[in-house]
């Protein structure tokens, strides 16, 4: 059943021209563009927090060069071999990001949080061969590296601490060699429209199902994202008025570099428009105010959880927040009530939220540029050049105001999911016999007649855990492995501060249901252990912080599909019915 089809664009305006035939590197150092401002201010573009050290534009250039110089040397890097970054932010992760780019190669950015299995998975499905990583993870990348094949000669330690004298070479190091040499490459020169095809970043990401997938994020598709939020921005007062934008100002690098999030959104165009970041290795909330008091922040671009502490933490009081002009949220939905209470705490402060995902490289919406509240509820303001369709549980497109099913086509989208046809195929799809590709996002929206989207729920299965995507199915492979389990189904479980957490349902192997006929206090034993099972070999935000609930058995349709929904009714019931007990104790 189908009806007329209702697409939702920008409600004004036309997205400037893209070049489809420059590298990130060469757009962001090399070249101009009408909706890049001129920045007459002599700010540093990147600021180590720790250190106040600056990094003007002119050494990025040269430190890029220079790694790529000697990455050609030494290694002979060139074209859509595959460079991993696993590190926290630093102030040389752009260098290293477009190092690579200037040789013609390919960068995927891994979680330093990851553990070896995990780190391990990332290489062998990209094929890295080399990997850039901090000191604090050289024992991860290690073993890793050896697994996967890569020699200890191409392992370096990117932050170089002081007083390091371990068997790795520093990226320091490396650059400096570089630059005493005259050039060993011939920088990588696209055609015309490869731009388009010409792979620059394998970012990771759970798509709708099973483990990680690649997605692959060619160059123009950054490029394109880049000018869509200048232009929606006026970031050059060509275009529009420039108050929000405005080259000079500083804004707070503390989402991660190897989020999608943060890479395109916070490290390049913010750079593009002409803003200092300052850079954050990782994220505390007293960390987070001191910078915010010390280096003057006027644009914070934060995950939920980051506002609930902002807005609720006892200790925010004690800090200089007056420089706070502008707060962007992503990554999930920010409620309307978290929105006041950052509002009582940071009056001086402009708050909206954007709406992305990897796929889509990355923001759809952008917070609406002439509101200094935006519209509650919000996920923003469609960026021009995005086209949606939103489709209804019966077949039929949704208009304003109807919920259903977001798709979404524009010039941002990644090209597929690095060597997985079959998953590429259940995302990226083509409608009504046309050559344009559509993002079916698994996400419950609606839109109003400003194009604001309104983000409902999601109808695929991912969490959202603090802003990162976890996928149930990874979790309940990797449960089955266990001894002590006989069947598994997890499901997320709201959270006020991680926005959801996994919670297990399990069914236990017959041994662990006759050891704990024997022993009452054996299914603790079980229940810890499973959760360590989870903790010790993934990353943190997928432990398993909801907890483990046994049960006979996991509710399953004639042909074998989980059916998650009544489980997830479950956990809401067990969340509620903890809630009034702990009332009751109370």
């Amino acid at each position: 059943m189908t009806n007329k089809v209702t697409e939702f664009v920008a409600p004004y305006g036309t997205l400037p021209h893209v070049p489809d035939d420059v590298t990130l590197p060469q757009f962001i150092l090399d070249s101009w563009h009408p909706t890049r401002p001129v920045n007459k201010n002599a700010n540093p573009v990147l600021i180590e927090d720790s250190t106040g050290r600056g990094v003007h534009f002119s050494e990025i250039r040269a430190r890029t060069f220079g790694l790529a110089n000697e990455m050609k040397a030494r290694w002979n890097i060139g074209e859509d071999q595959v460079v991993c970054i696993f590190s926290p932010n630093h102030v040389d992760y752009a260098a290293a990001l477009w190092a690579v780019h200037r040789l013609g190669g390919i960068v995927t950015t891994a979680n330093p949080n990851y553990t070896a299995d995990e780190l391990l998975y990332q290489l062998q499905l990209t094929n890295a061969r080399a990997i850039l990583t901090h000191s604090g993870s050289i024992s991860v990348a290690e073993e890793a590296c050896r697994q996967a094949g890569i020699p200890s000669d191409r392992i370096v330690v990117l932050d170089s601490p002081t007083g390091y004298s371990g068997p790795y070479c520093t990226l320091e190091g490396i650059i400096q060699v570089g630059l005493s040499k005259h050039p060993q490459y011939i920088e990588r020169r696209l055609g015309p429209g490869e731009g388009k095809t010409k792979i620059a970043l394998l970012s990771f990401s759970s798509g709708t199902t099973g483990r990680p997938k690649a997605v692959a994020v060619p160059h123009y598709a950054v490029l394109a994202n880049v000018i869509q939020m200048a232009y929606y921005g006026q970031a050059n007062e060509i275009y529009g008025s420039a108050t929000r934008y405005r080259p000079g100002q500083v804004v707070l690098a503390v989402l991660p570099f190897y989020h999608i999030y943060g890479l395109v959104v916070v490290m390049h165009f913010y750079i593009f428009v002409g803003f200092s970041l300052v850079v954050m290795p990782r994220f505390t909330l007293e960390d987070m105010l001191k910078d915010i008091q010390q280096y003057h922040i006027n644009h914070l671009l934060i995950v939920p959880p980051m506002v609930v502490l902002l807005a609720k933490s006892p200790i925010v009081k004690n800090y200089d927040l007056t420089s706070v002009t502008f707060c962007m949220s992503g990554a999930a939905p920010l409620s309307a009530e978290l929105t006041r209470q950052y509002c009582e705490r940071l009056p001086n402060s402009a708050i909206g939220q954007g709406y992305g995902m990897t796929e889509t490289a990355t923001a759809i919406t952008f917070p609406q540029i002439d509101m200094h509240v935006a519209t509650l509820g919000s996920g923003g303001q469609l960026l021009q050049g995005n086209t949606c369709r939103v489709l209804k549980s019966d077949g039929t497109y949704a208009t304003y105001n109807e919920p259903g099913e977001l798709f979404i086509k524009g010039p941002t989208l990644a090209l597929c999911y690095f060597n997985n046809e079959e998953a590429t195929k259940e995302t990226f799809l083509y409608f009504d016999g046309k050559p344009d590709r559509w993002v079916r996002t698994g996400d419950e929206v609606m839109f109003n007649e400003k194009a604001e989207i309104f983000v409902l729920d999601r109808l695929k299965e991912i969490m959202k855990v603090r802003g990162f995507q976890v996928a149930p199915a990874e979790l309940e492979g990797h449960l089955l492995h266990h001894p002590d389990v006989g069947d598994a189904c997890v499901v997320g479980v709201p959270d006020e501060y991680s926005g959801e957490v996994p919670l297990a349902f399990i069914v236990p192997s017959h041994d662990a249901q006759e050891r704990m006929k024997k022993d009452a206090a054996e299914e603790g034993r079980i229940k810890l252990a499973l959760m360590k099972h989870v903790a010790d070999h993934k990353v943190h935000y997928k432990k398993l912080a909801g907890g483990v609930y046994f049960v006979e058995s996991i509710p399953k349709n004639p042909s074998g599909k989980l059916l998650r929904r009544f489980l997830r009714d479950k956990a809401r019931e067990l969340k509620v019915q903890a809630a009034a007990a702990e009332k009751a104790r109370l």
